[in-house]
């Protein structure tokens, strides 16, 4: 985070919709995202129409799609892992560079005439893979640079710019394809990465302060799917993303034939509809703080997701272009209600140090969707009509949201993630262990009334929740036989640097619910910690020994 928006971190009012473009760095962040999104959607619109002319087959235009999304099922996780592990900055750098460099190829195959089925297919999946390494790594920036007071509306504005690139990217890519050609469209797509280049180059990002070694690649994606796992909040966004996208990717893998077949258009037929939509999402964006102050995240994607689902009927029914529009207009506001009431949900539930590698995750559930609803739905639609498999689509993406609908996104008021630091910063002991020494039994022992051990248990597996969330892969509660009301608390570390790593993951609400915990303790003194470390004092745990007997610390 910037010294800029430390200083206002205290003000937790309500932010106004662009109060974040006041703070240089996300205003320059900003611009040039938008101007990259506005050649990523050049490069979309215009491959799925080169597609058409090259093979009419649903399957294959809905491929490019899929080769687009796929990328993100198979490195999305990865990258976000990388995002939370290594120098930010010079990442995204090459992530830009790679995408150019895709571009840039296939401007020069456009403009010799060489594009055919299957290297337009590697291309549009190599800018695929340079958008999964890039993504989780853009999307957390905001928080970086914004106070958290105002993290709805950099979401907000995040989906802004792509929505506005989404109105105008399809307009500017018809116009290129049908007065000049597909190169002039995947050239200016290549250009348009300059200017994040340019702003990533220039920024001066603070380094992170690390009292520990960081973590290794696949111990950050352990810990990551762990924590996805465990987290209700978040959890639920996984489970409701699914259930949405899997049908409402039909409307976008069979768009380019509604208006190629269907409607008998053009490329500035197909360039207009998606412009509607980016013009209904931009709408959308602008009312969305107002209606998330009327009504639950919940509510919201439930509402917007019925809505999305009648658009998806109304363009397998109409045939009129002019009344097209508008349904892409309000198709493009329920689609961008979904979207952000599980955006903001994934980035408000997860504390920093694991948010690269939980937005993965969303991003990787998201793509999954898209790709394998873009295929199947191709696929029904060759095996029948187009209409007929946006109808079923429509049915099923309704029925889905009213299945998911109990899955809860939280509470409107997001919890507090920070750092809390009120643990000890580690237990005395006679020595420091090796770091790598393990495994760790951490112990925590309770006087309890008969009378209230019942809420006792009930408090108490909040906590084990977020034991397992900050890195224990065991934890569990007993009580003393011989003394009724006595207890035992248990959690298991694999090795003493993960117990330090999760003293700097304890967030205020974990606090929170300790101290909810604590409450029912009727000891004179706070109930006593122990801990206990596995191997020997000159053992490590790469070593046969560290699995010995235990150890008092």
């Amino acid at each position: 985070m910037t010294k800029q928006a430390r200083n206002k971190e205290s003000n937790r009012g309500r932010s106004g919709t662009w109060e974040p473009l006041k703070i240089l760095p996300f205003r320059a962040f900003w611009f040039a995202a938008l101007g990259s999104n506005i050649g990523t959607w050049i490069n979309g619109v215009s491959s799925a129409w080169v597609m058409t002319d090259l093979s009419p087959s649903p399957v294959m235009v809905s491929l490019v799609q899929a080769a687009t999304s796929l990328p993100m099922v198979l490195f999305a996780l990865a990258a976000g892992a990388l995002t939370d592990i290594v120098d930010r900055r010079r990442y995204l750098l090459f992530t830009q560079i790679w995408m150019a460099a895709a571009a840039a190829m296939l401007t020069v195959l456009a403009a010799i005439d060489q594009i055919d089925i299957w290297n337009l297919l590697i291309l549009t999946f190599a800018l695929g893979i340079g958008a999964s390494l890039a993504t989780p790594a853009l999307n957390i920036t905001a928080p970086e640079l914004v106070p958290r007071s105002m993290l709805p509306e950099a979401v907000a504005l995040s989906s802004l710019s792509m929505n506005l690139s989404r109105s105008l990217g399809p307009a500017i890519a018809g116009v290129l394809l049908a007065q000049i050609g597909p190169w002039a469209a995947y050239g200016l797509n290549a250009l348009s990465f300059i200017g994040m280049i340019v702003v990533l180059w220039r920024w001066k990002r603070e380094p992170e302060e690390r009292s520990l070694p960081p973590e290794r690649f696949f111990q950050a994606l352990r810990a990551g799917v762990r924590y996805a796992h465990v987290a209700s909040p978040f959890r639920a966004v996984l489970i409701r993303t699914t259930a949405f996208i899997l049908f409402a990717a039909s409307g976008w893998a069979l768009l380019p034939l509604i208006a190629r077949v269907e409607l008998g258009g053009g490329p500035g037929t197909y360039g207009l509809l998606l412009s509607f939509v980016g013009i209904g999402a931009v709408c959308g964006i602008l009312v969305l703080p107002r209606l998330h102050e009327l009504a639950s995240r919940d509510r919201l994607v439930l509402a917007a997701s019925l809505i999305y689902g009648a658009t998806i009927m109304a363009l397998a029914i109409l045939q009129s272009e002019e009344m097209l529009y508008a349904i892409m207009t309000l198709s493009g506001a329920a689609w961008v209600s979904v979207l952000w009431s599980l955006q903001v949900t994934a980035q408000t539930s997860v504390p920093a140090w694991v948010r690269g590698r939980a937005l993965s995750l969303y991003i990787m559930v998201f793509s999954a969707g898209l790709a394998l609803g873009s295929l199947f739905w191709g696929w029904v639609a060759a095996s029948t009509t187009v209409p007929t498999a946006l109808l079923l689509s429509s049915a099923g993406t309704m029925v889905a949201a009213l299945a998911v609908r109990n899955f809860s996104l939280g509470s409107r008021e997001a919890p507090d993630l920070a750092p809390s630091y009120h643990w000890r910063p580690h237990p005395p002991a006679m020595e420091e262990p090796d770091l790598r020494r393990g495994p760790v039994l951490v112990t925590v022992e309770y006087e309890i009334g008969l009378d209230q051990r019942r809420a006792f248990l009930e408090a108490i597996r909040s906590l084990g929740a977020s034991r397992r969330r900050d890195g224990a892969f065991a934890w569990g509660v007993f009580e003393d036989l011989e003394k009724p009301g006595r207890y035992i608390e248990f959690f298991q570390q694999a090795s003493w640097l993960d117990h330090l790593r999760q003293h700097a993951r304890v967030t205020r609400e974990d606090q929170r619910v300790q101290e909810n915990v604590n409450r029912f303790h009727t000891g004179s003194e706070a109930p006593r910690v122990s801990h206990f470390i596995g191997g020997t004092p000159t053992a490590s745990t790469d070593s046969p020994a560290a699995t010995g007997g235990m150890t008092e610390a």
